[in-house]
């Protein structure tokens, strides 16, 4: 298996991965406000443009927070028939308007890619032109459709180890979570679960 990321993948993994395990049972958001999402924006200076002076407002923290529903959607689909994260199961977009938010987001830029998915068929990436600027949401969607357009979708997984919500990018033929602690507690679960069933 590849054991590189490409810079568009790394970039739409880290904005899935604000939302995550609590430490205690829960799910907690790094994006509640525009400080998380500033945050966020700045520790990214290679994949993104102009980040030591971005400073995040509402409306920049409502789009990226929209955004980022629309790609934990398309990664659920992306990881079919497997279930999606346990965050997103119970609360994911349909696919289409899903579509939507990241197609809109990438069209605020002057190329914008976009990607169609049909059913029964691997997606696809067409480029149509567009008028105005771009912005924080169209290059995180550019890097989206980037990632979900490409070969390295066909890695993604969601990681099913208790109370973990991350997607990761499988590495290697045999690794089932995202990293080591996750596969451990998944061992210490199943040793629980084969103790109880047979006391």
């Amino acid at each position: 298996m590849q054991d590189t990321i490409t810079s568009d993948a790394r970039l739409v993994l880290d904005l899935a991965l604000t939302i995550r395990h609590d430490g205690h049972g829960g799910v907690a958001d790094d994006l509640t406000d525009p400080a998380g999402l500033t945050a966020w924006v700045r520790a990214r200076p290679d994949a993104l443009r102009d980040t030591a002076g971005y400073a995040a407002d509402e409306a920049a923290l409502t789009a990226v927070r929209d955004l980022r529903a629309a790609i934990r959607a398309l990664f659920a689909r992306a990881v079919r028939p497997a279930a999606p994260s346990p965050a997103d199961a119970a609360r994911l977009l349909p696919v289409p308007e899903a579509l939507e938010r990241l197609n809109a987001a990438a069209a605020r830029t002057p190329t914008v890619p976009e990607l169609h998915w049909a059913e029964d068929a691997e997606p696809v990436v067409r480029h149509r032109a567009a008028q105005g600027g771009g912005d924080l949401g169209a290059a995180i969607a550019h890097a989206a459709i980037a990632f979900l357009g490409g070969p390295e979708r066909q890695r993604l997984r969601s990681c099913h180890a208790p109370r973990c919500v991350r997607y990761f990018l499988k590495e290697h033929p045999r690794q089932e979570w995202c990293k080591p602690s996750c596969g451990n507690r998944a061992r210490v679960a199943r040793h629980h679960e084969r103790h109880r069933a047979s006391a």
